[in-house]
């Protein structure tokens, strides 16, 4: 299996754990940004961390949850108890060097996305107020967004997290496009990953990462929790008639700004939707 392609590691508890360091790979040995945490739990269950270096933002992507960061309380966050509900995720932003804990309120899946903190932002919620469900593309690129933290919130110091919805039969990510390059403002250089979920979760999807030379093409098969790590290159993905996908996206750099070169290959299609 290839090492962009991460499983679940267990059931319950913290199913995925990648760090900076267990990032790296033979595709990805650069990896310095970007992290991502999950967590699958009971109602009743109470997980606490320390962010170090890092900044975060929790996501409730299913499930309720009580949240304290940096020493406030938030109450009870959360509202989906289905991801594919695709009401806007109730989200919180805490700095580098804070603590926060969550005590699940009901079954409850949390993300926590990080990359490095520099201390310019305050702990906050980040939704599901100012997040509204937009449209992007049009036929068989159509697919829906929820932009937690993009660059038009100046919510982080590093961190890019956004949602994204793909109708059963459509592509996304798409046209292939890659942000590997910290060359602004062509192109800035961002590490991401893809927090998959599939709906009916028996599901699968397909991801495609690759560059223009060839010397990395990796193309995976998505299932339902899966994690696709993105070090560079492009990344489109798509899902098969009957079902439908959702991916949390978390990107970052050292420039918080998202700028993107299309494959050349494949940019006469945003050309010709453009007109």
């Amino acid at each position: 299996m290839t090492d962009l392609l991460r499983k679940p590691t267990a059931a319950t508890g913290k199913v995925h754990d990648i760090t900076r360091l267990s990032a790296r790979g033979t595709q990805s040995p650069d990896w310095d940004y970007v992290g991502f945490g999950l967590y699958h739990l009971s109602a009743g269950d109470v997980v606490k961390e320390h962010t170090g270096e890092n900044e975060v933002i929790l996501v409730l992507v299913e499930g309720k949850a009580e949240i304290t960061a940096n020493g406030q309380s938030f109450g009870e966050m959360g509202d989906r108890m289905s991801v594919f509900e695709k009401t806007p995720p109730h989200c919180l932003y805490t700095a580098n060097e804070t603590s926060w804990s969550a005590k699940a309120t009901t079954n409850c899946v949390l993300a926590v996305c990080a990359a490095p903190g520099i201390g310019q932002h305050q702990t906050r919620r980040l939704g599901p107020e100012g997040i509204e469900l937009t449209l992007r593309g049009k036929g068989q690129n159509t697919r829906y967004i929820n932009n937690i933290a993009m660059e038009g919130r100046d919510v982080a110091d590093h961190l890019l997290v956004t949602e994204v919805f793909t109708p059963a039969g459509n592509w996304s990510s798409y046209p292939s496009h890659r942000h590997d390059e910290d060359d602004y403002p062509n192109m800035t250089y961002l590490e991401e990953t893809y927090y998959h979920r599939l709906n009916p979760g028996q599901g699968f999807g397909i991801q495609r990462v690759y560059t223009e030379d060839g010397e990395l093409d990796e193309t995976m098969a998505v299932k339902d929790g899966d994690v696709v790590l993105v070090p560079r290159g492009h990344h489109p993905c798509g899902t098969p008639y009957g079902y439908e996908m959702y991916y949390l996206n978390v990107m970052a750099g050292p420039l918080r700004k998202w700028r993107f070169k299309n494959d050349p290959d494949h940019d006469w299609i945003a050309q010709k939707d453009a007109v």
